[in-house]
């Protein structure tokens, strides 16, 4: 027989571990080669991972709700459907192995044991990972603490992140009327037998946490600007359909939009930027984060990576595909990291303007408002006159700790210019 050991595979840069939501196959379970197997949570996205062996899976070695580091075991498949022990792995000495295996095992549950033992000796409804469990033993947080910590794990589970975010809260001093939620105190309120109460999932969690971290790291200023994008308007109304029939996909305006971005941070620079401490890193690539709405009501934004290098044809096929694959739970931890800049269409919810809050480390957001047809003086080399025009409002929120109102302000300026100045008789 050959067994092999499935790993938590690296997701992302910046992602060194990942939490076990589900088990998508029982032991005994045929697999095929890419075949899901587990979803995983990970600081960033929800995913499903693939098998890159056929077979059957014989052990489940990391239970739903645990926190696993990238590369550490989690499921043993026999790649041989015949085979019915499990005493080798792949390219390991049996016998070694096997023993190499009982002491690690033995270890584990030691180091467990003794941390349930001093934490938690009683039954409880509520999971708790090892990793947790060590936390809570090295910080003394009794048996009765750890059953009030709020969990944004599946099905209310403790992460790290949650009990990390409470040995913070206690350090500061606590107080007994607050309960602590995702790194922020909110004082209880009363409620009534009429009222319904909703939990928060993991995402709305996660969102709530990172706004809250970038009001408190950036200083948000915004700008505003009102665009004429009468020429925008009706180069997508002649070029839509031609689009349609050619690639099978709609042609939005946020492509434009996305481009007019891209020229406007060639021209500064210094909006396309990130903050770390004490320095500024001059990003050279142009990756343009989108805010995507999924269909449970949270947020995702996803990245369109070196848009400096896509023409306007070839943006609007990424618009596509990432709002798709946002939307149907499809994205990969890659295709949300390495943002530079992110707009964000409130116009599509029927607002005009907004005040957005910036994706850390990033410096600049820019919200779209809804395109709306207004009385504009036109003006002509006969005159001044009175007619209808598509104006939308562009809400330039930066960070004014690196971004001054002066570059800010020019910045939005010349994203309202290229939408004005916009050729309509190129083509795509």
């Amino acid at each position: 027989m050959a067994l092999v050991e499935m790993v938590m595979p690296k997701m992302g840069e910046s992602i060194m571990e990942g939490t076990v939501l589900a088990w998508l196959k029982n032991v005994g379970d045929s697999i095929d080669e890419d075949e899901s197997v587990l979803e995983v949570a990970t600081d960033k996205v929800d995913t499903e991972v693939p098998s890159v062996h056929a077979g059957i899976l014989k052990e489940i070695l990391a239970k739903e709700g645990e926190v696993v580091s990238v590369g550490n075991p989690i499921a043993i498949i026999d790649t041989e459907k015949d085979a019915v022990n499990t005493e080798q792995l792949i390219d390991a000495d049996p016998e070694e192995n096997e023993e190499a295996n009982l002491e690690e095992v033995s270890a584990i549950n030691v180091a467990v044991e003794a941390t349930t033992e001093q934490i938690y000796n009683s039954n409880s409804k509520r999971f708790y990972s090892p990793l947790v469990l060590n936390i809570a033993k090295e910080e003394n947080i009794t048996k009765a603490e750890l059953e009030v910590i709020s969990g944004s794990g599946t099905q209310g589970r403790v992460t790290k992140n949650d009990i990390i975010a409470y040995v913070k809260s206690r350090s500061i001093g606590s107080n007994a009327n607050s309960t602590r939620s995702n790194g922020s105190f909110t004082v209880s309120s009363v409620i009534s037998g009429e009222d319904e109460i909703i939990e928060m999932d993991r995402m709305r969690k996660m969102i709530a946490e990172r706004m809250l971290d970038s009001q408190r790291i950036a200083a948000h200023v915004t700008s505003f600007v009102e665009a004429d994008v009468t020429k925008v308007v009706a180069w997508r109304s002649k070029n839509k359909r031609i689009f349609q029939d050619r690639e099978g996909q709609p042609l939005t305006f946020t492509p434009i939009f996305i481009e007019a971005v891209v020229n406007a941070l060639k021209d500064y620079p210094m909006m396309n930027i990130s903050v770390e401490g004490d320095r500024i890193i001059k990003k050279k690539a142009i990756n343009i984060g989108m805010a995507v709405a999924l269909h449970d009501g949270n947020l995702i934004v996803p990245v369109i990576h070196n848009a400096e290098k896509l023409d306007i044809g070839a943006i609007a096929l990424k618009v596509v595909d990432l709002a798709r694959r946002a939307r149907n739970n499809q994205i990969g931890p890659d295709d949300l990291s390495g943002g530079t800049y992110t707009i964000s269409n409130v116009g599509g919810f029927g607002n005009v303007m907004g005040t957005p809050i910036l994706v850390q480390p990033q410096v600049g957001i820019l919200a779209l408002g809804a395109i709306q047809k207004k009385p504009a003086v036109i003006e002509t080399s006969e005159g001044d006159f009175i007619g209808i025009r598509h104006k939308m409002f562009l809400s330039h929120s930066y960070d004014h700790r690196v971004v001054d109102g002066a570059l800010g302000g020019m910045f939005v300026r010349r994203v309202a210019d290229y939408l004005e100045k916009f050729d309509e008789s190129r083509t795509i």
